[in-house]
């Protein structure tokens, strides 16, 4: 199948990229390069630098790659700056995606995978979370995440889309050849990594005292192979109607137990400041995914926090400075 994976030089496009091709697949990643780097574009893919936003790139794109289906990446992603930058997500999101279905239907490409948000729960009924849960988006971010899964489910009834919104919860680990290297680097177990690598001298723990087993926040972390693995199984089901996930680990795992379990994969001393709260952040977070291992059979290879690190251990260590300065072995 041909696919276009748009955002394919960040890191899920780059992982998706990767095992698709691994599957025999034909790629062309479209990417501004704004937030993915061009050495993380697997080998074997076409490469368009382009902008979402810019229409006329987007639709000649399509209309030359003939593509069967598209996955969905490209994104202004972070929640916090969302916040204080509403403008940025609410418009550049959504205008982003709109261009995408817009050229999809104009070249009569139908199937896609969104890459949709957690973000949708902010203030979620019950644990785990699954997808009869009530969507309150927590920030401009996970709104925008919203507005496109209710473009689908219209461009479902009045173009014969078929789409999966997959929204997932804290991606983490890595492949062989590609893991996170973002900048500002946010999410905690890169983090943590960074301070057994003496790159960081310390993570600081925002709050522990929630009523949780160790006093820290608990959060559902999923490998990144189990991720794509789950987006390809949804577009191989798409002839069988529309689909919405959640996806998870279906367990959490504090924040000290992500230490914890970096300290002993790494072997190194993991130096901890404990600061006050962030604002919004809940106790718990956990992702119920239920329906897409009966439906289609899904089961996390990675189901321990220590197998996602070993990974993420691995990649940061042969790569300590990201992809710019060590990009993956050909």
């Amino acid at each position: 199948m041909k696919i276009l994976v748009t955002g394919g030089a960040g890191y899920i496009g780059s992982v998706a990229t990767e095992l698709l091709i691994q599957r025999g697949h034909s790629v062309l990643v479209f990417d501004n390069l704004q937030q993915g780097h061009e050495a993380a574009i697997e080998p074997g893919a076409q490469f368009i630098r382009g902008d979402l936003r810019d229409y006329a790139a987007i639709d000649a794109a399509i209309k030359g790659f003939a593509p069967a289906a598209v996955m969905h990446f490209a994104a202004n992603s972070l929640v916090g700056v969302s916040m204080r930058e509403p403008f940025e997500y609410l418009g550049d999101n959504i205008v982003a995606g709109l261009n995408l279905f817009k050229a999809m239907d104009a070249h009569g490409v139908r199937k896609i995978i969104l890459s949709s948000t957690a973000n949708l729960f902010a203030d979620p009924l019950k644990m785990p979370i699954d997808e009869d849960e009530r969507i309150i988006p927590g920030s401009p971010y996970g709104e925008s995440k919203g507005i496109l899964e209710r473009m689908l489910h219209w461009l479902s009834v009045t173009r014969g889309f078929r789409y999966a919104c997959l929204r997932y919860f804290n991606a983490a680990g890595a492949t062989e050849r590609h893991g996170e290297d973002h900048h500002p680097e946010l999410h905690l177990i890169p983090l943590v990594l960074q301070v057994a690598l003496g790159q960081r001298a310390k993570i600081s723990v925002f709050g522990d005292d929630y009523p949780t087993s160790d006093g820290t926040c608990i959060r559902d972390y999923i490998h990144i192979v189990d991720l794509i693995e789950a987006h390809i199984l949804a577009l191989g089901a798409l002839d069988g109607g529309n689909r919405t996930y959640n996806l998870g680990n279906g367990q959490g795992f504090s924040v000290r137990q992500v230490i914890e379990a970096a300290e002993k994969v790494t072997g190194r001393k993991i130096a901890v400041e404990i600061a006050p709260r962030r604002p919004g952040d809940p106790a718990v977070l956990v992702a119920g995914s239920a329906r897409i291992k009966r439906e289609l059979g899904w089961e996390p290879k990675y189901p321990d926090i220590e197998s996602i690190i070993r990974t993420a251990w691995a990649w940061h260590s042969r790569h300590p400075r990201g992809y710019e300065k060590n990009p993956p072995s050909l």
